[in-house]
């Protein structure tokens, strides 16, 4: 059986884009989301193509949640993006600090995606489910991995109702954070948020910036395969499985899936969990 599955797309920019997206979200219906989530760029400097990408997806009859960030925006600029997304009918958000434009100073009348929580909920009540971020291998910028935790539980306790992890290939880091929370007196679900490997140069690439771990063995063996694609997205399809089945065994919530807007590496994944 299964685990609840939860969909990333992120906005297109192109019409192009706007088509091929269109047609896989079709697909990935078939594994019949909790909701789909849209990416909000930095500084919300797509906030525009978020907010209409979760209109179509609410109109597919499909629960959507729209990230929400924070950092550079002054309150009154929230409040009526709030509104708007109320007026949508949009019932989900994921809050998160967000990253600046380069360029651009801090600003803004939020620190830390905490205050945006406690601030949608002072606002709407209960209008929104919150979900927050959390990085099981630690947050890239934390002070301490202990520092990282305090700054979850303070989420949480601001109001958040369920937390997405970045991606991870060691089942190992996401139960031991799940274990460090609950101990901390944090109880709301914390679901697995999981990258399907279709292009190693890629993957590195952004694991190395956002501070996901890629294991040396599964590092080693995607530089072996060089510009090998089918062996690629092969061995991937292997790793991430299995990610999964131990996941589920180990009690996950769900799955929230990274896509890239992609259908196949996603249902291909879902095929293996279903055997």
């Amino acid at each position: 059986m299964m685990l609840p599955v939860s969909l990333e797309f992120f906005p297109p920019k192109t019409p192009e884009g706007s088509d091929k997206l269109r047609a896989a979200r079709q697909q990935l219906y078939a594994l019949k989301p909790e909701f789909c989530s849209v990416t909000y760029g930095a500084g919300g400097s797509t906030h525009a193509g978020t907010f209409s990408t979760v209109s179509e997806i609410l109109a597919e009859g499909v629960d959507a949640a729209s990230h929400f960030s924070c950092i550079g925006a002054t309150r009154a600029k929230v409040c009526d993006q709030l509104a708007q997304l109320r007026a949508m009918g949009v019932k989900r958000l994921v809050a998160l600090r967000g990253d600046l434009p380069s360029g651009y100073g801090s600003g803004g009348e939020f620190q830390y995606a905490s205050d945006l929580v406690a601030y949608i909920r002072e606002e709407c009540g209960s209008d929104f489910r919150i979900e927050v971020a959390c990085y099981p291998e630690v947050h890239p910028q934390a002070k301490s991995p202990r520092a990282d935790l305090e700054a979850f539980v303070t989420k949480v306790r601001a109001g958040a109702d369920a937390a997405i992890t970045q991606y991870f290939y060691n089942a190992d880091a996401y139960f031991r954070f799940v274990d460090e929370v609950r101990k901390l007196g944090v109880d709301v679900p914390v679901v697995p948020g999981i990258m399907p490997i279709t292009n190693s140069s890629q993957l590195l690439r952004f694991s190395d910036s956002c501070g996901a771990e890629v294991p040396r063995w599964i590092r080693l063996r995607l530089q072996s395969f060089g510009d090998d694609s089918a062996s690629i997205k092969a061995f991937g399809l292997d790793v991430v499985s299995a990610l999964c089945e131990q996941l589920q065994r180990g009690g996950a919530p769900g799955l929230h899936f990274y896509t890239m807007n992609q259908a196949g590496p996603t249902l291909a994944i879902a095929q293996r969990l279903a055997r």
